[in-house]
């Protein structure tokens, strides 16, 4: 598994602002406090594991995006490689990173075969710019170029979205997070990550998601991404780490558990969470069409599972129409089969677990019961499944690999068993 690090600048998700008026917003000041234009790179303070942030350039003191709607191939883990529609070659699209109080221009070009448009998720935009097909605007009609423009009068983190056709554009991968950042900045560092999930219905050997589904997805993912092609996060013990979940999937909700550590609920897409409301969790709920932000102290090396509790969320794609062979005695139907079949071997009647440990053959494009390698053999997780790596000590742009714990359950002895009164 390959870690995506870069050094961090400081972050945070806090109360906004008030209005601004129309006249404001043209004297909006840059983001830069010794005054002058703000950066043309933008604050880039987020990491996206997968991802990236979208590219901006400040002209005359506008801060200039430009996504482009389209179609392209996505590969969801090694095996399965799907046409996906998003933005800027990916799903979910660049994570657009913007300062309270910042005037914003974003273009929007549509390279689909139908119409579309860009909702803004949580963000308060004058009623124009919502992005509303029919109700606020006309539809981007294939091959042309609209333009957005608002002013982020909040920090927070929010999300991204179509409003046209919403049923098939966001189950084929049109979703991305925006973070607006503070103006007044960051007491602290912070390991700032934002994470988007979703999930898709692609049939066994398809290369395309079915849009029509509304239950039994099979590919559940974090940044487009299912485990194990998940980037690990990392943080040092002691350092304050943020995870922005946002859900745009078309149904489901997820239960995100996070092992080892507690961590408190500190903002929604609506606005911060007051610390006399915070309670801890080690799982959070990320309900449809909502955001989740969640902070913790790294407190432990070692690493660490982080996942959606869902059971069927943290495995890949399977054939879910294939019978139910657990308890079943397979002797005599393997002794019929391997007559025509030779060395055929019937599986899962003692549990799935065998099954990604002996990575049987499967159809192409298809990750049935695809797990990853770890220390000790196969993790048989998948899906909606990745790592935070906590460790002492981090080395820049190095991936810290597999921790070695001091520890470990082993093999109870006879004399363990003896001395404790245990009769296996």
């Amino acid at each position: 598994m390959t870690v995506s690090r870069r050094t961090l600048l400081t972050s945070a998700l806090a109360g906004g602002a008030a209005l601004a008026t129309k006249s404001a917003r043209a004297k909006t000041p840059p983001d830069d406090t010794k005054g002058g234009e703000p950066p043309a790179t933008g604050p880039h303070r987020v990491i996206t594991p997968n991802g990236s942030s979208l590219p901006s350039t400040v002209k005359k003191g506008v801060r200039v995006y430009h996504l482009r709607a389209e179609e392209f191939d996505h590969e969801i883990a090694p095996g399965l490689t799907i046409k996906a529609w998003g933005y800027n070659q990916s799903t979910p699209g660049p994570t657009i990173e913007a300062t309270e109080g910042e005037h914003v221009r974003i273009y929007v070009t549509n390279k689909l075969p139908e119409t579309t448009t860009v909702h803004w998720h949580g963000v308060f935009v004058p009623n124009g710019m919502d992005g509303v097909a029919g109700l606020t605007q006309e539809p981007i009609p294939p091959g042309k170029t609209f333009k957005y423009e608002f002013v982020f009068d909040r920090a927070g983190t929010f999300m991204y979205h179509p409003h046209g056709d919403e049923m098939t554009q966001i189950a084929l991968g049109m979703i991305g997070m925006i973070v607006v950042h503070p103006r007044s900045g960051e007491a602290a560092r912070v390991r700032d990550y934002a994470l988007m999930t979703h999930e898709m219905l692609v049939p066994i050997g398809a290369h395309r998601a079915d849009p029509l589904a509304m239950n039994d997805f099979n590919v559940l993912t974090f940044n487009g991404k299912s485990f194990p092609a998940t980037e690990a996060l990392v943080a040092e013990v002691g350092d304050r780490v943020r995870i922005r979940f946002g859900n745009l999937g078309p149904m489901d909700h997820h239960p995100i558990h996070f092992h080892g550590h507690a961590f408190e609920v500190v903002a929604t897409d609506g606005g911060t969470v007051p610390p006399s409301a915070r309670v801890p969790e080690t799982t959070v709920l990320v309900p449809v069409g909502t955001v989740r932000v969640i902070e913790f102290i790294a407190r432990a090396p070692g690493d660490w599972a982080l996942h959606c509790h869902m059971t069927h969320h943290a495995m890949n794609q399977m054939g879910h129409a294939a019978a139910n062979l657990v308890g079943a005695d397979p002797n005599g139907l393997d002794a019929k089969l391997s007559r025509v079949v030779p060395g055929y071997m019937t599986m899962g009647h003692a549990g799935m677990n065998e099954m990604s440990q002996m990575r049987m053959p499967q159809p192409a494009n298809a990750i049935s019961m695809l797990g990853g390698k770890g220390l000790h053999g196969v993790i048989d997780m998948g899906g909606m499944f990745t790592i935070v790596k906590v460790r002492d000590r981090l080395h820049p742009g190095a991936d810290p690999g597999w921790y070695v714990a001091p520890a470990t359950p082993s093999e109870a002895s006879p004399s363990d068993l003896l001395g404790d009164g245990i009769t296996p």
